[in-house]
């Protein structure tokens, strides 16, 4: 029994429609689920990927609408990596992000472009050059030479960052790599896991953070990995039933919020493949307050669904 690599990573936005408009136009990715919070179903729930909406490229976020900017800390994750094909794509989105107004930081050696979303979550572009399949996204302006390829890493925040952490690596089947670097292989894609020193400021909830990270089960084994957590002295929740998932969830021991979806039955099993995204799909238990949120959600459209010319994403 091992996870297969990344599920999907979740963050909190202040503005659904500025987060559209960065992720979906600026990005290039694909608007794959327009819903709202299981728990909070007056919010918006985003999720963004590739053409499929395949796990290992999935970015999702709640929109809190005004959330005040929080910041990363002890405990959170902190650094988004994800990937493009090559050295020329780093320069084809230096360019793009400049642009449009976004400042970027290239590395001394030009192989990781570090910028911001418009909600202050720091994200990095690097060269995916070590065997991850490639999740794209289709997009008139982004050529598909150069098109994000999916997710290739994450960083944290912890303290003893260097000490090697046991739960990752004896129960959730992680390999240390050393000084706190780790990855996560599947049968098909793998996943870079990282610990940096904390900074001495308290971390905060907010616009901007990261919420939790999900790790993808085969379906199967997702309940042997929620009796394997309750084995090894760990929290673990009962099954959530998320539609396009199952899901469980627990605190690792440096505090980050690790959920293990299951790998169907994935974004189209309320949606066509064609047209995900495009209209407002609701949990099944929040139906009945259709005529409620549709009246009071602030409209957002999918860029891909309203044309090449409604591009500035409006209602």
């Amino acid at each position: 029994m091992r996870l297969e690599g990344l599920h999907h990573i979740t963050m909190i936005t202040g503005d659904a429609r500025s987060n559209v408009a960065f992720y979906a136009d600026t990005l290039g990715l694909r608007l794959v689920k327009k819903t709202v919070n299981f728990d909070d179903p007056s919010a918006y729930h985003l999720y963004f990927g590739d053409e499929a909406g395949a796990p290992g490229s999935i970015l999702t976020w709640f929109e809190f609408p005004g959330a005040a900017p929080g910041r990363a800390g002890l405990g959170m994750i902190h650094t988004l990596r994800l990937g493009v094909p090559g050295a020329a794509s780093i320069e084809f989105w230096e360019t793009r992000l400049r642009d449009r107004g976004v400042t970027t930081e290239r590395s001394a050696d030009g192989a990781t472009l570090t910028f911001a979303d418009p909600d202050g979550l720091r994200l990095q572009l690097v060269v995916a050059d070590d065997g991850n399949p490639p999740l794209t996204a289709v997009h008139p302006e982004v050529p598909a030479a150069h098109a994000i390829t999916g997710l290739e890493g994450a960083r944290a925040y912890s303290m003893f960052s260097g000490v090697e952490e046991s739960v990752l690596t004896d129960v959730l089947g992680f390999t240390h790599e050393g000084d706190g670097e780790y990855r996560l292989q599947g049968e098909r894609r793998h996943f870079h896991w990282a610990y940096d020193p904390a900074p001495a400021l308290a971390p905060r909830q907010g616009a901007g953070t990261v919420h939790h990270i999900a790790w993808a089960s085969r379906d199967e084994d997702h309940l042997d990995w929620q009796a394997r957590i309750r084995e090894a002295d760990g929290y673990v929740t009962e099954v959530k039933d998320r539609d396009y998932f199952n899901a469980i969830y627990f605190r690792e021991p440096r505090g980050v919020l690790f959920e293990i979806a299951t790998l169907s039955p994935g974004f189209a099993t309320d949606e066509d493949p064609e047209h995900l995204g495009e209209a407002l799909r609701l949990p099944k238990q929040h139906e009945h307050l259709r005529e409620r949120l549709e009246a009071s959600l602030r409209p957002i459209v999918n860029p891909r669904a309203a044309g090449a010319d409604a591009r500035e994403v409006t209602a």
